[in-house]
């Protein structure tokens, strides 16, 4: 009887051994996947934000901030280039009244107000702003001089009107 116990507890105790390793083979092998899955999405995503900053680079090419020859400019008018970026934008925002168009949007709002949204200051020569209406929206390129009080007049060169699709 003690025998057929000590068998029984030997076949019991090997099953389970190998129940055991099975079992923690397989979460071994899920884990193993799942950490080669991530590693693929992680190389990916590294893939993907190295394209994403070559294209931000290509973008911020035409831009104040990026150009060195328009900093150094301001730099020998004795003028900080990112003042100079923050006072044409109020100016050019500032210039969206409540009660009218933007003077300096070549074109009347037809169901609303002309307003300009967003500027981009390309140099120290040149600014591209983008105006709308809440329906019609167009751009306008925009030369810039700044004098020695540190005034800044404009200048609309060229603009256009999207035509309603």
């Amino acid at each position: 009887m003690r025998n057929k116990i000590l068998l029984y507890l030997f076949i019991f105790s090997v099953l389970f051994t190998i129940f055991i390793y099975v079992n923690d083979k397989r979460i071994l092998d899920s884990l193993q996947e799942d950490k080669a899955n991530r590693e693929l999405k992680i190389e990916e995503l590294e893939t993907e934000n190295e394209i994403l900053k070559s294209e931000n680079d290509n973008l911020r090419y035409f831009s104040l901030k990026e150009n060195d020859d328009a900093i150094t400019y301001f730099e020998n008018m004795g003028v900080n280039s990112d003042e100079v970026i923050a006072k044409i934008e109020d100016e050019l925002i500032s210039r969206n009244l409540a009660e009218k168009d933007n003077e300096l949007v070549p074109y009347d709002g037809m169901e609303g107000l002309m307003r300009i949204n967003k500027i981009n200051v390309l140099n120290h020569k040149w600014i591209i702003a983008d105006f709308t209406d809440g329906t019609y929206w167009g751009e306008v390129f925009f030369s810039y001089e700044v004098d020695e009080e540190g005034q800044i007049n404009f200048t609309r060169e060229k603009s256009f009107l999207y035509p309603l699709n």
